[in-house]
């Protein structure tokens, strides 16, 4: 094939004909992506909002693509991104570049198994079992119906049996009465639905595009499992890259409760002798008495009486799925109603069996740093019923995602904010790459259009043994030229003339009695000068909604509170009147995108540090101090750095909008780690005086128009 036009030739092709402008961000970064697919050396970049970085990953994507006739993968977060860049962008891009790559880029989008409706269960018989905690509840129970009976009329119509086109959406539960997970496919070859089946189609369709878009999920499973989900493919763009570990975590994370261990036995019901099921029945029992009398908490050791009991759990489940298919018998065979059902039920209790061989070897390591795992036992209530459940996620994904991302794959890793404390490298330690003092590599030379240097990063060449590995495996070799590059490519937006960073130095630090009086005062000053137009976000719910009980009185302007309503439904009132305020916790810091007149005022209550029970968080400091560094500011404060980073940056969405964003914690002045902190955010005009802000509300206030 001959050589394609050169990115910054596409990328100024793409834009003009999408009627946009140039931009030297976007220039910049689309050069290193370029280059890092052209050097096998992997990327991460900082770009701010407004910088355009879709087209900037996709143009240099679609080229290599098209040009090799390799697939690349670009993984999302959120739905909302995999919708814009599947419905918008890349229908945009691709019939922009059709001409200069010679022809129309082909895309498609894939998500796990379960995301999609499988027309074997819902032509079939095949009931989830009820849960315990709403076996009496009939108002559930008739929703549930209803919403099944929605499903069934959406089956007829849909083409795709995506489950984001359901509109409005349904509840888990409804959801899995009409799909399977990966354990519970019959198959293509023996489904009798198999050659229309939505999951397999939409494979099918990856299979032959040059971008397929996924979710860090179906990412985080496609390394876990070692069963390649994901088509074949050498580069990896991972968008809102910030979530990368968390999500991660999530797919490694693992439960067992008293109600998985008796639906998996109900499960097997009549497919196998009695005796088995009653066993099964029998070690639920044991696991329940168990957990009742042991308090919530992180197990650092094996409780007693835990042993034997997780023993007998495992042995029931493997004597059950012994029973459900011998050894040598193969794939289950016969009525396909009959192998769906044998194939959920040994779905159920393979889930059950490997849960508690997790637990039991996890504590066959005496020392809790150099663990795999943490495990915490958990309470909750569902529907007025109390629960224990055992939980069980990896210490780090580090060594994960390093094997087997960063070994099998150029990565390319982009959000708005990747840096917390003015550095790449408390998120890349996380990802498994190595912290060293960066060189300068340069990037397609100074003088062509997105040209410039990148960060270069190298490992130390010796190899060596990280306890906080989830594969608890020897790090892979820095002399196997593990390298990476970073780069902040800025934002179009002129942060200290557009925004005011307002921090209440004057305050008291803050309790755990909830907001104190001095703080609603300030927060009911604020908004009055910015005659509402305020997006509250607040650090838990209990302080959020009471915030809005209390201010609701004593102003004039709308309060509007995050579960009142579909969250979506809030920030469209929120933004289609600038009177209004929105109070929120942890959704609204990184899902609100509401530029112009609506928002001019952003109110954080206090820094975001994670909850000091956190059981996974705690392990995970511990791990870092017994290496001999500091576990606060580097699980913590990093935690806490990423959401003020991604709240302060709701403020300034488009070039024209203008702002505070007052943070009323004290701390960020005050405390050591405060500077640490703010060199997360963006470069704000920053003031510790309420009256230069108030006045600055007031005046933005009289500029702006009564209406949106």
């Amino acid at each position: 094939m001959p050589e394609l036009p050169p990115v910054p030739t596409l990328l100024t092709t793409a834009v003009e004909a999408l009627g946009g402008k140039a931009r030297k961000g976007q220039q910049t970064m689309a050069a290193a992506v370029a280059h890092s697919i052209d050097t096998k050396e992997h990327l991460a970049v900082q770009a701010g909002t407004g910088t355009g970085k879709s087209l900037a990953y996709l143009v240099p994507s679609l080229r290599h693509a098209v040009q090799t006739g390799r697939t690349v993968v670009v993984s999302t977060a959120t739905i909302a991104l995999q919708r814009q860049l599947v419905d918008r962008d890349l229908p945009r891009l691709a019939e922009a570049l059709a001409g200069p790559l010679g022809r129309r880029a082909k895309f498609a989008i894939l998500k796990g198994r379960n995301n999609y409706l499988c027309l074997n269960k819902i032509n079939s018989a095949i009931p989830d079992e009820e849960p315990e905690a709403e076996l009496f509840d009939a108002f559930a129970i008739s929703r549930l119906g209803r919403e099944v009976q929605r499903l069934n009329d959406w089956a007829s119509d849909t083409e795709t049996g995506d489950r984001d086109e359901v509109a409005p959406g349904v509840s888990d539960r409804a959801w899995r009465q009409v799909s399977v997970s990966s354990r519970e496919c019959l198959g293509k070859s023996r489904c009798p639905f198999g050659t229309d089946c939505f999951a397999e189609r939409a494979r099918a369709e990856s299979g032959q595009a040059d971008v397929v878009v996924t979710n860090h999920a179906l990412l985080a499973i496609d390394a876990i499992s070692g069963v390649q989900v994901l088509p074949e493919h050498d580069v990896v763009v991972i968008d809102e890259a910030h979530e990368l570990v968390d999500r991660v975590t999530g797919v490694a994370t693992a439960e067992l409760s008293t109600g998985a261990i008796s639906a998996a036995a109900k499960r097997c019901g009549k497919l196998v002798d009695e005796r088995e099921v009653d066993r099964l029945e029998g070690a639920a029992e044991a696991w329940h008495e168990l957990l009742e009398d042991l308090p919530p908490g992180r197990w650092d050791q094996l409780p007693g009486g835990a042993g034997p009991v997780l023993a007998l759990i495992r042995d029931a489940a493997w004597n059950a799925r012994t029973a459900l298919a011998p050894p040598g018998s193969g794939a289950p065979q016969g009525d396909p109603e009959d192998v769906a059902a044998r194939n959920m039920a040994l779905s159920a209790v393979e889930e059950v069996h490997d849960t508690a061989v997790r637990a039991l070897t996890t504590f066959e390591e005496s020392d809790p740093a150099a663990r795999r795992d943490v495990i915490w036992l958990a309470a909750d209530e569902l529907r007025g019923v109390a629960r224990r459940t055992l939980h069980m996620a990896p210490l780090s994904v580090g060594g994960l995602l390093r094997s087997r991302l960063f070994g099998t794959a150029t990565v390319v890793l982009t959000s708005a904010t990747l840096q917390v404390g003015g550095s790449f490298d408390g998120l890349a330690i996380t990802w498994g790459l190595p912290a060293q003092s960066p060189n300068r590599v340069d990037v397609g030379g100074s003088d062509g259009p997105g040209g410039g240097s990148l960060r270069n990063h190298a490992g130390p060449r010796e190899r060596r043994i990280d306890s906080a590995l989830a594969n608890g495996g020897e790090a892979p070799s820095d002399s196997d030229a593990v390298r990476w590059n970073s780069l902040d490519v800025g934002s179009p937006f002129d942060h200290a003339k557009s925004g005011i960073l307002y921090v209440a130095k004057h305050l008291p630090a803050p309790g755990r009695d909830g907001l104190s009086p001095a703080y609603l005062d300030e927060i009911q000053r604020l908004i009055e000068a910015a005659g509402g137009r305020t997006l509250g976000l607040f650090s838990s719910m209990r302080a959020a909604k009471a915030a809005t009980e209390a201010l609701r009185e004593r102003l004039d302007t709308p309060i509007l509170c995050q579960g009142e309503d579909a969250t979506g439904a809030l920030v469209r009132k929120f933004a289609d009147d600038p009177e209004t305020s929105l109070f929120g916790t942890l959704s609204l810091w990184q899902g609100v995108d509401v530029p112009g007149p609506s928002l001019s005022l952003v109110i954080l209550d206090r820094i975001p540090f994670p909850r000091p029970d956190d059981p996974l968080l705690v392990a995970r400091q511990k791990a870092v101090e017994s290496r001999g560094g500091n576990g606060f500011m580097a699980i913590a404060a990093n935690h806490a750095a990423l959401l003020l980073a991604q709240g302060t940056g709701r403020l300034l969405r488009s070039v024209d909008d203008r702002g505070v964003v007052a943070i009323l914690d004290s701390r960020l002045a005050t405390a050591r780690y405060g500077s640490y902190l703010r060199a997360s955010l963006p470069p704000y005009w920053e003031t510790a005086d309420p009256e230069v802000v108030v006045k600055a509300l007031r005046r933005l206030t009289a500029a702006q128009p009564a209406s949106a």
